[in-house]
Order: structure tokens, then C-alpha cells, then sequence
């Protein structure tokens, strides 16, 4: 079960009065001591009762990442500028032994140019404004972001059950509100200087973000659901919705809010993704009633092992070294032509996937489905214009960015 720190509070926390901590990993986790005292200063943030921290826990921007986080106060530091970022699973209609990984991985290089049509029109049957940032719709963005086409490597008993089939592909996208989020977290940001003690959600403060931060977290599935339906018409397949679990995102309940930062927020007994790495397995579980120990959360992926810093000291010290990074052991290809982002998005950044989902069973949290190993995961792909522009870049150095050049 959980191991329990500090104590009960009141409404208001403070120094003296922690808030009561659950611990939902085990020994054999890798967690830092950094992200031990972000935890703890969440604890004591104004409004916070209750913490639930995953094995995926790991230092963040204003709080360790990893966390579902109960507050009468609304902390939109905690949520930060990627609203409503998740995790979603699709079937296609293609089977496994059709499969011709190089094909595949060609076709989805090019995938963000496909047609998604009006996009005023999709924001409009979403609910949701026509400006809300249309031109973003349909992409992936940076960081830890991915567009994944897998393959089941184990299925449960109960997987099939669930409709999982280890003839057929998979499609898991990792993506959130893009730069809609972002321009909503920095105008909060600027607007109110005392922001680390959170906002009264009774507030027309508190009011204003909650509105923004539901158009956002509508905004990011839609998102998830366009970024698959481009990856399937590169793929020329159909695809079903699996899951849809947003990971960065407020939900009310009977006791406050509950934060979720970097946590799934699941419903018990639907279908979750847990996320491993490019060159890692990912898993499928099916949440357990259990989740109402833990906030109705549970880890979305593996969790970061180093940060991105760290990691270009650790690996890709030259193209080779690189090159061999864009490849798993599966003859899986990873498609990402930002040299820095093949390094920090490196495997070995990132904890063991595996352990994560065996200490959430072991917290009877989740049943474990099934297994899936990455075949293509595209991250980012140079635009073909500015390959062309590079390939022009030394003849025009001779034509007049050197003067002096003798050829």
C-alpha cells in the first residue's frame, strides 16, 4: 500500500502542517532526492490535503512531475503551459505482416502534410472557438512528444478481451496544447505575481484559467485524434479510438481539485497507455477500482531517469553514435532530425517502463494488458524545403557569402 508522509491539513497548509503524501512506488524505483523535496514543498503549498506520487516521479518546473495533487486552491504553476497533454491509442486496420518497417517509416516522415480539412470546422464540432490557434492543429511539437506506430510484443489473458489484437498495429500519440497552452500559461503568469499560492477557484481569476484550461484540455484531444488520423492516411489504414488520457490537466471533485502533473487521469476500468521510449516497450492497463487510493491517477510513461542536460554527456557524442540511437532492437526506426533531441529523447534517458507498471500492480492500481515494442516513432522531421535550402547553403557561400574564396 502506499506509504503515508506528514499529516492531514486543514484547508490551508503550511510549513507545520504538511499535506498527507502517498507513496505508490517501491524500493526497486529510481527516484531522485531532487524530486523527494519538490514533493515535499508541494505538500505544503496553500490548499494542497493530498499528494499521490507514481513511480515515474521525477524533478520538474514548479513541482516534481509524476504527481496527482488535491487542493482547494487552484495551482496553475503545477499544470504549466502544456494543458491537457496526454497519451492516445489507436487501432489501425493494417496487419502486422504486412508490415515493411522503411516503407512505413518514409511515409509517416511526411504525415504532418496531409489534408485534415476546414480546421475552423473541426474547432467548431469540438465546441470550441475557430481561432484557437488552427494552424497548430494536427502536429506534434517538441520535447518528449511522438507520434508512435507499434506492434503488441506480449498480450494478457484479459487483452483480447479488451479488444487487443497481436496481429494488428498501433498507433500512440503523445501530444498537448502546443503553443494554445503555452500563450494561456505565460498571460497567467504575467497577470498575477503571487501565483504560487494558487488561485480561489471562486475567484474571476480562478474562474477565467479553469475556462481556458477546459478549452485547452478539449483542444489537445483533438489534437491527439487529428495528429492519428494524418499518421493513418500516410499509412493509407483506418483507425479506431483505443484510449484518450490526458496527463496535464485539473479535474474537479468532491473534496477540491485534483492536479494532475504528469499523471494519468484515469477512469477505473478504461483503457490506459503507459509510455516507454523509442527503443522500450510501452504498456496497456486497465485501471482498478483501486485508483481512488491514488486521486484517480496513475504513471503516464516511464518517467525521465536524467534530464536533457545530463545527456549530452552520456550518449550521441558523434553521428555514429547518434545514427545507431535512431534504431532499437526490434528494426524499429526513430524519425528525428534535431541532433539535440535524439540525445535527450535517448532511451537511456528515461526509467524502466516495466518497473513502473509492475509497482502500480503491486499497489493493486492497474492490471497489466499487454506489451507493445515501437516500430516508427516520428518526433521531427526537417521540412523538405529547408533540406533544399541546406543543400544550396555552400553554393551560395560561393556566389557571395565569401568574397574572398578562390575556386
Amino acid at each position: 500500500m502506499g506509504n503515508s508522509i506528514g499529516s492531514e491539513s486543514s484547508s490551508m497548509t503550511s510549513s507545520a502542517h504538511p499535506a498527507l503524501i502517498n507513496r505508490f512506488f517501491s524500493d526497486s524505483a529510481w527516484i531522485e532526492g531532487a524530486a523527494l523535496d519538490q514533493l515535499d514543498e508541494m505538500s505544503r503549498l496553500p490548499g494542497v490535503l493530498e499528494i499521490a506520487a507514481f513511480p515515474d516521479l521525477h524533478p520538474g518546473k514548479y513541482g516534481a512531475t509524476g504527481v496527482a495533487l488535491l487542493s482547494s486552491q487552484l495551482h496553475p504553476l503545477l499544470i504549466g503551459n502544456d494543458i491537457g497533454c496526454g497519451m492516445s491509442l489507436f487501432g489501425l486496420d493494417l496487419p502486422l505482416r504486412k508490415l515493411k518497417i522503411d516503407r512505413a517509416a518514409e511515409r509517416l516522415r511526411r504525415f504532418e502534410a496531409q489534408a485534415i480539412g476546414n480546421a475552423a470546422e473541426l474547432l467548431a464540432e469540438a465546441g470550441l472557438s475557430t481561432d484557437l490557434t488552427p494552424g497548430a492543429l494536427g502536429t506534434i511539437g517538441g520535447g518528449n512528444h511522438f507520434c508512435e506506430l507499434q506492434a503488441v510484443e506480449d498480450l494478457a489473458e484479459g487483452g483480447s478481451a479488451d479488444g487487443l489484437d497481436d496481429q494488428e498495429l498501433y498507433l500512440l500519440v503523445h501530444s498537448g496544447s502546443r503553443s494554445l497552452g503555452a500563450t494561456i500559461f505565460s498571460e497567467m503568469v504575467a497577470a498575477h505575481s503571487g501565483l504560487a499560492a494558487g488561485l480561489d477557484p471562486g475567484s474571476g481569476a480562478g474562474a477565467a484559467w479553469l475556462m481556458r484550461h477546459d478549452q485547452c484540455v478539449a483542444w489537445a484531444s483533438l489534437n491527439r485524434r487529428l495528429i492519428a488520423e494524418r499518421a493513418a492516411a500516410a499509412l493509407h489504414a483506418d483507425l479506431r479510438l483505443i484510449a484518450d488520457v490526458p496527463h496535464n490537466l485539473v479535474r474537479p471533485s468532491d473534496r477540491g481539485f485534483v492536479h494532475h502533473k504528469g499523471a494519468a487521469a484515469v477512469v477505473a476500468g478504461e483503457l490506459a497507455p503507459i509510455a516507454g521510449s523509442r527503443a522500450s516497450l510501452s504498456y496497456v492497463v486497465r485501471p482498478t477500482a483501486g485508483v481512488a487510493r491514488s486521486l484517480d491517477g496513475i504513471s503516464h510513461g516511464a518517467g525521465r531517469k536524467y534530464d536533457r542536460a545530463t545527456m549530452h554527456g552520456r550518449v550521441g557524442r558523434n553521428r555514429s553514435e547518434r545514427e545507431q540511437l535512431l534504431r532499437n532492437s526490434w528494426g524499429g526506426i526513430a524519425i528525428c532530425d534535431d541532433r539535440s533531441l535524439v540525445v535527450e529523447e535517448a532511451a537511456s534517458a528515461y526509467k524502466d517502463a516495466g518497473q513502473v507498471v509492475t509497482d502500480l500492480e503491486n499497489e493493486s492500481l492497474v492490471v497489466r494488458l499487454a506489451s507493445f515494442r515501437p516500430l516508427v516513432t516520428f518526433k521531427k522531421a526537417v521540412d523538405e524545403a529547408e533540406v533544399e535550402q541546406r543543400r544550396r547553403k555552400p553554393e551560395y557561400r560561393r556566389e557571395g557569402g565569401r568574397g574572398h574564396e578562390r575556386y
